[in-house]
């Protein structure tokens, strides 16, 4: 992040999803901005990012050379982790641990089935685990020198194994990582060609099973995702954009080629994660601190909570089956879409997702041989979405959603059409309100006391049912809220976490370990070439009561009293209760390092001169049909207010303003819609 970088005005952040690429281009010398939108190509999501690329060029009509920074936002790793399609991977451990991966954990995923739940297969087959002769105590102490000859022959059995990515995790590496390191050395220079990935450089801190499996899907993903990131630079070389390439992270910032080709597996939320610090740039600028996300796409809905403007970050998340305790945004993801199939069930119940009807055929409405309802289906049979969307470049097939509805759910439920589709809508939403407790009520917030935020092509269409079976008064609709991920990015800044296990709580040790941290956090700002104004770090503990088997975050005030205070309020606030007399561990310190990028997607709109409909609609609502006036929401201007029944129409997504509710637009872009003391 030179000073040359910064005085280029042009940013490209380019999201690649499923179906759709999504591009925001902004000048950041006027806050004018401009998106696009291209079909993903999965066979080589580089050749659509950089079609992408020039289609925002050319909607800017601005010159490659002027581009100041490229972000974006991955899924390579995710889906290699989701589909176990990455590299073929050892794993090298200490002598004696070579099934921690089959022995895993003695809990078992909630909502299965105790006496018929299969233990996933491992990433890494015990035939492709090799020991080395070594030990290091829990203390830091040698207990058994390395022994150089097993290494010689775990890299022979590597190659013999026919491996492209190994995985170094010896025990208690995360005390004294010489070891770890001299291993992943040999192994190297033993395995030309091969990705080797060491514990130390991934997760540094306690739990073997975590730890192993974090570094495992960490060199499995890293061939295929170094490969992808040195296209994609090659690619913008070619273009003439000299700008670097900063890549979102699951942790909420961006970082380097470089520091993402050492660790790739940070990427693993990078989609979702852009897109909840897109929703905080544009509630902040609107005045709400405190919100809820809930990012609605074609198969999922992703649901975030942010007290204070705080993005909240989790080191207990999974990916799949696996868990990866990487810090990562928390947020709770549940197969609910815009094509989640709706299903009558053998006893006679009404089921919706979490399977989905995907891009092709897609949902019945599109035209394109779906037969089956879907959710989009069901907002189109009762009238929220009118039938010609995108200005008239896409028209909805009414009569279509209208019998897969009817086919599907009306006729073997005994239902009439409105009546099922309502039904399909209300067991969506049902499955979405229960995730939004997940990150509220259960961790001690009361979802009243919150904006909610809804986004996502299909986010503002449930926004207002959702707020209604919350409690919420307030919903909060971004200015382009499809491509709100897109977006993110460029409200992003650079952000790393530097973490490492204790057994010596003595002020003196902590001390050390912070400063460790902090010589490796000031080696990741030169590396990225951010100036020392823009520097930021904070510290933090994650501790608990003895006895416990998982930890808290909480700010390391310089000292183990103040740190144990703070514990005590948040398990107060997330369980009702502290142990006054317990006895509070210190587990791992944390250093987060972020390097601000001063990036903005808000922008100031003029004043509007009054809403005016450019149509009505007629629309089904439980309390009876009425008719809906149709807004275009780049014809509001801030200021401008309307009552509901009403529909915003824009390009990327539309807005339902149900009766009983107020739409206004706020001076930030943000439409504000406020729910009124009675409902219809």
């Amino acid at each position: 992040m030179s000073s040359t970088e910064l005085a280029r005005p042009l940013s490209v952040a380019v999201d690649i999803g499923g179906t759709f690429t999504d591009i925001t281009i902004q000048d950041g010398a006027t806050g004018q901005a401009w998106t696009a939108k291209t079909p993903s190509t999965p066979h080589d999501p580089s050749e659509a990012f950089l079609t992408g690329v020039r289609l925002a060029l050319e909607a800017a009509a601005g010159a490659a050379t002027g581009v100041g920074r490229v972000l974006h936002g991955t899924t390579v790793a995710t889906n290699m982790i989701l589909e176990g399609k990455g590299a073929r991977t050892a794993l090298v451990t200490t002598a004696g641990f070579r099934h921690v991966l089959d022995i895993g954990r003695q809990d078992i995923p909630r909502r299965v089935n105790l006496h018929a739940w299969v233990k996933p297969q491992r990433p890494v087959p015990p035939s492709r685990v090799f020991e080395v002769q070594e030990r290091i105590s829990a203390a830091g102490e040698v207990l058994t020198p390395l022994d150089e000859v097993t290494v010689t022959a775990a890299a022979e059995a590597c190659r013999a194994s026919g491996v492209t990515a190994v995985a170094v995790c010896l025990l208690h590496a995360f005390t004294a990582p010489e070891h770890e390191r001299r291993v992943a050395e040999m192994l190297r220079a033993a395995l030309p060609g091969v990705a080797v990935t060491a514990s130390s450089d991934v997760l540094p801190v306690v739990r073997e099973y975590e730890r192993s499996l974090a570094t495992i899907l960490n060199a499995q993903v890293m061939p295929a995702v170094s490969t992808y990131v040195q296209k994609l630079e090659q690619r913008l070389e070619q273009e003439g954009v000299a700008a670097p390439l900063l890549l979102m992270k699951s942790n909420g910032g961006v970082a380097g080629a470089a520091a993402i080709r050492r660790a790739p597996a940070v990427t693993a939320l990078s989609g979702p994660a852009a897109g909840v610090v897109g929703a905080r740039a544009i509630a902040e600028a609107a005045g709400f601190p405190d919100i809820i996300t809930v990012d609605i796409g074609g198969t999922s809905a992703d649901i975030c909570l942010m007290k204070g403007g705080e993005v909240g970050l989790t080191q207990t998340g999974h990916v799949g089956d696996w868990p990866l305790p990487l810090p990562m945004v928390d947020m709770v993801t549940i197969g609910a879409g815009g094509g989640s199939l709706a299903r009558v069930t053998p006893d006679g119940a009404l089921a919706v997702g979490p399977e989905s009807a995907g891009a092709v055929p897609g949902p019945a409405c599109y035209g394109r041989g779906g037969t089956r309802a879907t959710v989009t289906d069901a907002h189109v049979a009762l009238g929220h979405l009118p039938p010609s969307l995108l200005g008239g470049r896409m028209t909805l097939d009414v009569a279509a959603a209208r019998a897969a509805v009817r086919d599907s759910v009306a006729t073997p439920l005994g239902l009439d059409e409105h009546a099922a589709a309502r039904g399909i809508l209300a067991i969506a939403d049902s499955n979405m309100v229960g995730a939004v407790r997940v990150v509220s009520v259960e961790r001690g917030h009361d979802p009243r006391d919150f904006a909610l935020v809804p986004f996502g092509g299909a986010g503002p269409l449930h926004g207002c049912a959702l707020a209604e079976l919350l409690g919420i008064r307030t919903v909060l609709v971004p200015a382009a809220p499809g491509v709100l991920c897109a977006q993110g990015l460029l409200a992003a800044d650079l952000k790393a976490e530097f973490s490492r296990s204790l057994n010596d709580p003595a002020p003196e040790a902590v001390d050390a370990a912070f400063s460790d941290l902090e010589a490796q956090a000031a080696a990741w700002f030169a590396e990225e070439q951010v100036p020392a104004a823009r520097r930021e770090t904070k510290r933090m503990a994650l501790m608990r009561y003895a006895g416990q088997g998982g930890e808290l975050a909480v700010p390391w005030p310089g000292d183990m009293p103040g740190a144990a205070a703070n514990f005590a309020a948040q398990h107060r606030a997330l369980y009702g209760f502290d142990l006054p007399e317990g006895t509070v561990e210190l587990v791992t310190l944390r250093l987060e390092a972020t390097g601000r990028l001063g990036g903005s997607i808000t922008v100031t709109l003029p004043a509007g001169a009054g809403p005016t409909p450019y149509a009505h609609h007629t629309v089904h609502f439980a309390g009876g049909t009425r008719e809906a006036a149709l807004y275009d929401r780049a014809a509001l201007g801030a200021g401008d207010s309307f009552a509901g029944p009403a529909i915003v129409t824009q390009l990327d997504a539309t807005t339902l303003v149900p009766p009983g509710w107020e739409a206004r637009m706020h001076a930030s872009g943000a439409l504000v819609l406020l729910r009124q003391e009675t409902t219809v």
